[in-house]
């Protein structure tokens, strides 16, 4: 077939292309610990399961409106007015079939050829994928692992030009588990009102935090109108299924999300956003349950991980997920990431698959148990040591 050039410019996932390759493997017989895939290993809450069985009964089955059903915007609007100090009305929300189309259509809308978008490096790769897409320029920041895999603002200033239209931010980030500090929001909006550019704030690991508050851009003076928060349900109540996320933004970047909505996904599920609404309106007990968890998986992972020779691990402040750094290993952190796979049955992402800044690093999700992650620390650990012997 012929495929248009923009095609060529697209990119992809690692951690779906890794888990195609585990799979193929348990396909023939092999046990894999899956620790690619950046997924809540726990079921979905029983009440909000039931308000979304109770939603199809009721006839939440057909078309909605393409920016979201008025009752699921309210709330998202309060929940974002109550967590972030500002005041959120409900047609600043746009909700969407999870949080992703928002970075698609942000960038869609306001980047073009000639324009520049700052996003972090190592990042979720979506971020550099679609503004290749688009035809704009991307523009790699590089977080750091002496700041905690944050960034430097003398690294942004110098990045920013009269073509940046956008800058991306993540926090807590993926794939590196650091969080920005409020000092460094503080700058980022100095800059942004300066030099007149927009910040995409990727806030859905918002509630997978270990220590402190979490802090957002959109709370600082003079910046909501130039600020598109994401947030979203799938990692915060494990509803990764079920598609739910939206963001937060001046009405008339809100009017162009619910535009390209129209033109692709036409709406978002009605009665998944029935149950979003239980999601945050009823208990939040498992959330903290939850986060309990992770907490007790991240110190294993992390000290687990510093007793393999060859590997350096920091502690992550949020999200589910460790950036070791294997430098000292004689092998890239490509070449490591299938060595691991196929010879030890454990399935991680190599750095790079986040940026070119992620060079000799490995990303490894928490997001099992605390058996599983035993067992692959102890396979890596034979593993290794069979590399540097």
């Amino acid at each position: 077939m012929r495929f248009a050039q923009r095609m060529r410019r697209l990119g992809t996932e690692s951690a779906f292309e890794v888990l195609a390759k585990a799979k193929g493997l348990e396909a023939k017989g092999r046990n894999i610990i899956h620790l690619e895939i950046g997924q809540p290993d726990f079921n979905t809450p029983m009440n909000i399961c039931e308000a979304g069985y109770k939603a199809m009964k009721d006839g939440y089955t057909g078309y909605g409106p393409s920016a979201g059903l008025v009752e699921f915007r309210e709330v998202a609007a309060e929940h974002i007015s109550e967590t972030r100090g500002v005041i959120v009305h409900p047609e600043e929300v746009a909700v969407t079939p999870g949080a992703k189309p928002i970075i698609f259509f942000t960038i869609f809308a306001l980047a073009e050829p000639g324009s520049e978008v700052i996003y972090p490096d190592p990042g979720f790769p979506v971020y550099e994928s679609v503004i290749n897409f688009v035809g704009g320029t991307p523009v790699p920041l590089p977080l750091r692992e002496d700041v905690g895999f944050r960034f430097r603002i003398e690294d942004l200033a110098s990045a920013i030009s009269d073509r940046t239209r956008l800058l991306i931010i993540n926090s807590p980030q993926n794939p590196t588990g650091g969080i920005l500090e409020k000092s460094d929001l503080e700058a980022i909006a100095e800059l942004a009102i300066k030099y007149d550019f927009y910040v995409l704030t990727d806030e859905v690991y918002s509630r997978i935090l270990y220590e402190g508050v979490h802090e957002s851009i959109i709370s600082l003076p003079e910046m909501k109108e130039r600020t598109i928060l994401i947030e979203g349900h799938s990692k915060t109540y494990a509803m990764t299924g079920w598609r739910l996320g939206y963001g937060i933004s001046p009405k008339p970047m809100a009017d162009k999300i619910t535009q390209l909505m129209i033109n692709s996904n036409s709406c978002t599920c009605s009665f998944t956003q029935i149950a979003g609404i239980e999601a945050l309106k009823g208990p939040q007990d498992f959330v903290i349950q939850m986060v309990t968890e992770f907490r007790q998986r991240r110190n294993l992972i992390v000290e687990g991980l510093n007793s393999i020779d060859g590997i350096s691990c920091i502690t992550p402040l949020g999200a589910f997920y460790v950036f070791a750094n294997v430098s000292q290993v004689p092998m890239s952190c490509e070449a490591l990431e299938d060595y691991l796979l196929e010879e030890a049955g454990v399935a991680v992402l190599s750095g790079t698959g986040f940026g070119k800044f992620g060079d000799g690093y490995i990303r490894l999700s928490y997001a099992n148990s605390l058996e599983n992650i035993s067992e692959a620390l102890v396979r890596m650990d034979a593993a290794i040591s069979r590399i540097n012997n």
